[in-house]
């Protein structure tokens, strides 16, 4: 799937994104209260023209906690004090995220328990039951 990551950064990046600037949160003082330097980055992949009917399957199965209404995956950087650093970490996440909506996850492979570790646990259980039985007698 390293071809969808290439249409998007190569072709429709400006198209397909969506940005936003408003005043960070946070502490700072003056600077803070004067510069809009969080980045709100949104993508919709409802309307998306770049991605196929399979990729948009996908990507609202997994980004279903993370879409509003409308469709749009919303991304905030308020990391940095410069609006142009913060538009760059909003992009890596944005990035980041598809990579791992579009990763395949290994499927575990099923184990037995190790003949050592029957023998410790049975072991255990035995001492800890004559404990018990020890406890009962003589009363």
């Amino acid at each position: 799937m390293m071809s969808i990551f290439q249409k998007i950064k190569e072709e429709f990046l400006n198209q397909e994104l969506s940005f936003q600037a408003s005043k960070s949160s946070g502490p700072g003082g003056q600077h803070v209260n004067k510069v809009n330097s969080k980045i709100q980055l949104k993508f919709n992949v409802v309307r998306s023209s770049i991605l196929e009917e399979d990729e948009k399957a996908v990507l609202l199965k997994k980004w279903a906690n993370r879409l509003d209404s409308e469709g749009n995956i919303t991304i905030q950087a308020q990391e940095k004090r410069s609006q142009l650093q913060n538009k760059s970490i909003a992009i890596q996440k944005f990035y980041e995220s598809l990579s791992a909506a579009f990763r395949k996850r290994k499927m575990r492979k099923t184990t037995q328990p190790k003949k050592s570790a029957v023998e410790k646990r049975l072991k255990a259980k035995r001492i800890n039951a004559e404990k018990k039985q020890s406890r009962s007698k003589n009363w």
